[in-house]
Protein backbone atom coordinates (compact mmCIF):
# COMPACT_ATOMS: atom_id res chain seq x y z
CA UNK A 1 0.00 0.00 0.00
CA UNK A 2 0.99 3.33 -0.41
CA UNK A 3 2.78 5.81 2.50
CA UNK A 4 0.41 8.21 3.93
CA UNK A 5 0.56 11.52 2.35
CA UNK A 6 1.57 13.54 5.11
CA UNK A 7 3.60 11.80 7.79
CA UNK A 8 5.25 13.55 10.49
CA UNK A 9 8.53 13.18 11.79
CA UNK A 10 9.13 11.22 14.16
CA UNK A 11 9.69 12.77 18.16
CA UNK A 12 13.08 12.67 18.55
CA UNK A 13 14.89 10.38 21.76
CA UNK A 14 11.20 8.32 21.98
CA UNK A 15 10.71 5.13 21.22
CA UNK A 16 7.97 3.23 19.69
CA UNK A 17 5.80 1.30 22.45
CA UNK A 18 3.83 0.19 19.94
CA UNK A 19 4.72 -0.82 16.16
CA UNK A 20 2.07 -1.78 13.65
CA UNK A 21 3.69 -3.36 10.07
CA UNK A 22 1.45 -4.15 7.65
CA UNK A 23 -1.51 -5.03 9.35
CA UNK A 24 -4.69 -6.07 7.26
CA UNK A 25 -7.60 -7.35 8.80
CA UNK A 26 -10.61 -9.21 6.51
CA UNK A 27 -13.76 -10.34 7.85
CA UNK A 28 -15.75 -13.29 6.96
CA UNK A 29 -17.88 -11.32 4.36
CA UNK A 30 -14.70 -10.12 2.95
CA UNK A 31 -15.08 -6.92 4.13
CA UNK A 32 -11.44 -5.26 4.94
CA UNK A 33 -11.45 -3.62 7.96
CA UNK A 34 -8.18 -2.93 8.06
CA UNK A 35 -5.62 -2.47 5.00
CA UNK A 36 -1.81 -2.52 5.29
CA UNK A 37 -1.71 -0.20 8.16
CA UNK A 38 1.38 0.90 9.40
CA UNK A 39 2.42 3.27 12.77
CA UNK A 40 4.38 3.74 15.35
CA UNK A 41 2.95 5.10 19.12
CA UNK A 42 4.90 6.14 21.16
CA UNK A 43 6.25 6.33 25.47
CA UNK A 44 5.41 9.11 27.10
CA UNK A 45 2.72 10.44 24.78
CA UNK A 46 -0.43 10.18 23.86
CA UNK A 47 -1.54 9.69 20.14
CA UNK A 48 -4.86 10.92 19.35
CA UNK A 49 -6.40 7.74 16.66
CA UNK A 50 -8.85 9.51 14.75
CA UNK A 51 -11.09 8.68 11.68
CA UNK A 52 -15.00 8.08 10.60
CA UNK A 53 -17.05 5.18 11.67
CA UNK A 54 -15.72 2.00 10.35
CA UNK A 55 -12.78 3.43 9.51
CA UNK A 56 -10.82 0.73 11.34
CA UNK A 57 -10.14 2.15 14.78
CA UNK A 58 -11.80 -0.15 16.66
CA UNK A 59 -10.70 -3.38 14.88
CA UNK A 60 -7.35 -1.77 14.98
CA UNK A 61 -7.61 -1.76 18.26
CA UNK A 62 -9.26 -5.06 18.76
CA UNK A 63 -6.46 -6.88 17.59
CA UNK A 64 -3.93 -4.77 19.35
CA UNK A 65 -5.52 -6.48 22.71
CA UNK A 66 -6.06 -9.81 21.43
CA UNK A 67 -10.13 -9.54 20.85
CA UNK A 68 -9.08 -10.45 16.92
CA UNK A 69 -6.65 -12.11 15.04
CA UNK A 70 -4.54 -10.55 12.13
CA UNK A 71 -5.35 -11.28 8.54
CA UNK A 72 -1.86 -10.55 7.69
CA UNK A 73 0.85 -8.21 9.18
CA UNK A 74 1.52 -7.74 12.77
CA UNK A 75 2.25 -5.50 15.54
CA UNK A 76 5.03 -5.36 18.21
CA UNK A 77 3.64 -4.44 21.88
CA UNK A 78 6.84 -3.23 24.07
CA UNK A 79 9.02 -5.55 21.03
CA UNK A 80 6.96 -8.91 21.78
CA UNK A 81 4.38 -9.56 19.02
CA UNK A 82 1.19 -9.81 19.16
CA UNK A 83 1.09 -12.77 17.17
CA UNK A 84 2.41 -15.14 19.50
CA UNK A 85 2.91 -13.33 22.82
CA UNK A 86 -0.34 -11.99 23.64
CA UNK A 87 -0.32 -13.16 26.90
CA UNK A 88 3.19 -11.40 28.13
CA UNK A 89 1.31 -8.41 26.28
CA UNK A 90 -1.69 -8.27 28.48
CA UNK A 91 0.19 -8.44 31.74
CA UNK A 92 1.61 -5.16 30.96
CA UNK A 93 -1.65 -3.48 28.99
CA UNK A 94 -4.65 -1.48 30.11
CA UNK A 95 -7.80 -1.13 28.04
CA UNK A 96 -10.82 1.02 28.28
CA UNK A 97 -13.51 -0.27 25.48
CA UNK A 98 -16.32 1.96 24.18
CA UNK A 99 -18.93 0.11 26.81
CA UNK A 100 -18.32 -0.15 30.45
CA UNK A 101 -17.15 -3.56 31.37
CA UNK A 102 -18.14 -3.37 35.02
CA UNK A 103 -19.82 -6.02 37.23
CA UNK A 104 -23.48 -4.43 38.73
CA UNK A 105 -22.94 -5.98 42.43
CA UNK A 106 -19.68 -5.34 42.98
CA UNK A 107 -18.11 -2.29 44.84
CA UNK A 108 -15.53 0.51 43.19
CA UNK A 109 -13.13 -0.25 45.57
CA UNK A 110 -13.69 -4.05 44.44
CA UNK A 111 -13.53 -3.64 41.00
CA UNK A 112 -9.98 -1.78 41.33
CA UNK A 113 -9.37 -5.35 43.70
CA UNK A 114 -10.24 -7.82 41.18
CA UNK A 115 -8.41 -6.29 38.13
CA UNK A 116 -5.41 -5.65 40.59
CA UNK A 117 -5.03 -9.33 41.89
CA UNK A 118 -5.47 -10.22 37.72
CA UNK A 119 -2.86 -8.23 37.20
CA UNK A 120 -0.53 -10.17 39.56
CA UNK A 121 -0.02 -7.23 42.08
CA UNK A 122 0.50 -8.23 45.56
CA UNK A 123 -2.14 -7.22 47.94
CA UNK A 124 -0.41 -4.65 49.69
CA UNK A 125 0.74 -3.14 46.01
CA UNK A 126 -3.54 -2.84 45.22
CA UNK A 127 -3.70 -1.36 48.06
CA UNK A 128 -1.18 1.61 47.69
CA UNK A 129 -2.37 1.81 44.16
CA UNK A 130 -6.58 1.69 44.94
CA UNK A 131 -6.02 4.43 47.23
CA UNK A 132 -3.61 6.58 44.42
CA UNK A 133 -6.57 5.60 41.46
CA UNK A 134 -9.45 6.78 43.68
CA UNK A 135 -8.04 10.31 44.51
CA UNK A 136 -6.84 11.22 41.07
CA UNK A 137 -10.38 9.85 39.91
CA UNK A 138 -12.38 11.64 42.51
CA UNK A 139 -13.81 8.46 43.96
CA UNK A 140 -12.58 7.95 47.34
CA UNK A 141 -16.61 9.31 48.90
CA UNK A 142 -17.91 6.16 46.42
CA UNK A 143 -15.47 3.43 47.06
CA UNK A 144 -18.34 0.98 48.73
CA UNK A 145 -20.44 2.03 46.03
CA UNK A 146 -21.81 -1.05 43.83
CA UNK A 147 -20.84 0.23 40.61
CA UNK A 148 -24.96 0.20 39.07
CA UNK A 149 -25.72 2.98 41.57
CA UNK A 150 -23.29 5.25 40.27
CA UNK A 151 -23.60 8.07 37.45
CA UNK A 152 -22.40 7.41 34.18
CA UNK A 153 -19.97 9.83 33.81
CA UNK A 154 -18.61 8.03 37.51
CA UNK A 155 -18.51 4.74 36.02
CA UNK A 156 -16.78 5.93 33.05
CA UNK A 157 -14.15 7.58 34.92
CA UNK A 158 -13.67 4.40 36.98
CA UNK A 159 -13.65 2.35 33.49
CA UNK A 160 -10.67 4.57 32.45
CA UNK A 161 -8.53 3.95 36.12
CA UNK A 162 -8.95 0.31 35.73
CA UNK A 163 -6.96 0.45 32.32
CA UNK A 164 -4.42 1.84 33.91
CA UNK A 165 -4.47 -0.83 37.24
CA UNK A 166 -1.31 -2.68 37.71
CA UNK A 167 1.22 -0.13 35.84
CA UNK A 168 -0.38 -0.86 32.91
CA UNK A 169 2.72 0.82 30.20
CA UNK A 170 0.33 0.37 26.93
CA UNK A 171 -2.82 1.99 27.31
CA UNK A 172 -5.67 1.51 24.74
CA UNK A 173 -8.77 3.85 25.46
CA UNK A 174 -11.37 3.96 23.19
CA UNK A 175 -13.76 6.91 23.14
CA UNK A 176 -13.12 7.20 26.94
CA UNK A 177 -15.19 10.51 27.51
CA UNK A 178 -18.40 9.22 25.25
CA UNK A 179 -21.46 10.16 26.87
CA UNK A 180 -20.44 11.94 29.78
CA UNK A 181 -20.93 15.18 31.27
CA UNK A 182 -18.71 17.83 31.02
CA UNK A 183 -16.96 17.85 34.21
CA UNK A 184 -16.33 14.00 34.33
CA UNK A 185 -15.14 14.51 31.04
CA UNK A 186 -12.13 17.09 32.28
CA UNK A 187 -11.50 15.18 34.62
CA UNK A 188 -10.28 12.10 33.05
CA UNK A 189 -8.27 14.40 31.05
CA UNK A 190 -6.59 15.39 33.71
CA UNK A 191 -6.39 11.63 34.71
CA UNK A 192 -4.75 11.10 31.51
CA UNK A 193 -2.21 13.88 31.14
CA UNK A 194 -1.52 12.82 35.02
CA UNK A 195 -0.38 9.22 34.20
CA UNK A 196 1.20 10.09 30.81
CA UNK A 197 4.40 9.56 31.68
CA UNK A 198 6.18 6.43 30.54
CA UNK A 199 3.35 4.90 29.37
CA UNK A 200 1.94 4.80 25.33
CA UNK A 201 -1.84 6.07 25.13
CA UNK A 202 -3.38 5.45 22.55
CA UNK A 203 -6.97 7.61 22.64
CA UNK A 204 -9.71 6.62 19.60
CA UNK A 205 -11.89 10.36 20.14
CA UNK A 206 -14.50 11.79 17.89
CA UNK A 207 -13.87 14.86 19.70
CA UNK A 208 -11.65 17.35 18.17
CA UNK A 209 -11.04 19.53 20.92
CA UNK A 210 -10.07 16.73 22.91
CA UNK A 211 -7.97 14.95 20.26
CA UNK A 212 -5.98 18.19 20.11
CA UNK A 213 -5.97 18.82 23.95
CA UNK A 214 -4.82 15.63 24.71
CA UNK A 215 -2.78 14.16 22.13
CA UNK A 216 1.17 14.73 21.67
CA UNK A 217 0.08 13.01 18.18
CA UNK A 218 -2.79 12.58 15.69
CA UNK A 219 -3.08 9.82 13.16
CA UNK A 220 -6.00 9.42 11.17
CA UNK A 221 -6.87 6.61 9.24
CA UNK A 222 -10.05 6.33 6.78
CA UNK A 223 -10.94 3.32 4.51
CA UNK A 224 -8.29 1.35 6.83
CA UNK A 225 -5.47 3.13 6.12
CA UNK A 226 -3.41 5.85 7.33
CA UNK A 227 -3.98 8.98 6.11
CA UNK A 228 -1.83 11.27 7.81
CA UNK A 229 -0.11 11.62 10.90
CA UNK A 230 1.99 13.98 12.72
CA UNK A 231 2.17 16.39 15.76
CA UNK A 232 -1.41 18.85 15.73
CA UNK A 233 1.09 22.19 15.17
CA UNK A 234 2.26 19.91 11.83
CA UNK A 235 -0.68 18.62 10.67
CA UNK A 236 -2.26 22.44 11.16
CA UNK A 237 0.59 23.50 9.32
CA UNK A 238 0.36 21.11 6.08
CA UNK A 239 -3.38 20.35 5.91
CA UNK A 240 -5.37 23.41 8.03
CA UNK A 241 -4.65 25.99 5.39
CA UNK A 242 -8.25 26.81 5.15
CA UNK A 243 -11.72 25.60 3.37
CA UNK A 244 -13.02 24.95 0.06
CA UNK A 245 -16.09 26.03 -0.72
CA UNK A 246 -18.04 25.16 -3.69
CA UNK A 247 -21.35 26.91 -5.15
CA UNK A 248 -23.91 26.38 -7.71
CA UNK A 249 -25.01 29.24 -8.93
CA UNK A 250 -28.78 28.79 -10.96
CA UNK A 251 -29.01 29.06 -13.80
CA UNK A 252 -31.43 32.05 -14.36
CA UNK A 253 -30.02 33.73 -11.12
CA UNK A 254 -29.43 37.61 -11.87
CA UNK A 255 -26.91 38.85 -9.28
CA UNK A 256 -23.29 38.35 -10.65
CA UNK A 257 -20.82 35.72 -9.13
CA UNK A 258 -18.02 38.51 -8.64
CA UNK A 259 -20.51 41.09 -6.87
CA UNK A 260 -21.71 38.30 -4.61
CA UNK A 261 -18.10 37.47 -3.56
CA UNK A 262 -17.37 41.05 -3.39
CA UNK A 263 -19.46 41.60 -0.61
CA UNK A 264 -19.20 38.35 1.44
CA UNK A 265 -15.61 39.83 1.09
CA UNK A 266 -16.75 42.94 2.75
CA UNK A 267 -19.19 41.44 5.49
CA UNK A 268 -15.82 38.97 6.80
CA UNK A 269 -14.01 42.34 7.12
CA UNK A 270 -11.54 41.11 3.94
CA UNK A 271 -12.07 43.78 2.40
CA UNK A 272 -13.52 44.31 -1.73
CA UNK A 273 -10.33 42.34 -2.94
CA UNK A 274 -7.75 43.08 -6.02
CA UNK A 275 -10.56 43.65 -8.36
CA UNK A 276 -12.12 46.79 -6.63
CA UNK A 277 -16.23 45.83 -6.37
CA UNK A 278 -15.57 43.66 -8.88
CA UNK A 279 -12.72 41.89 -6.91
CA UNK A 280 -12.84 38.70 -4.83
CA UNK A 281 -14.10 36.04 -7.01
Amino acid sequence: PPAPAHPGEPPAQLQPGVSIRNLVKIYHNSRVAVNGLSLDFYEGQITSFLGHNGAGKTTTMSILTGLLPPTSGTAYVLGQDIRSDIDTIRKTMGTCPQHNVLFDILTVEEHVWFYGRLKGLSEEQVKEEMEQLLQDTGLPHKRREQTRNLSGGMQRKLSVAIAFVGGSRVVILDEPTAGVDPHSRRSIWELLLKYRKGRTIILSTHYMDEAELLGDRTAIIAGGRLRCCGSPLFLKARLGTGYHLTLVKMLHARRSTRGFFAQVRVGLGLGRGPGGAEGGE
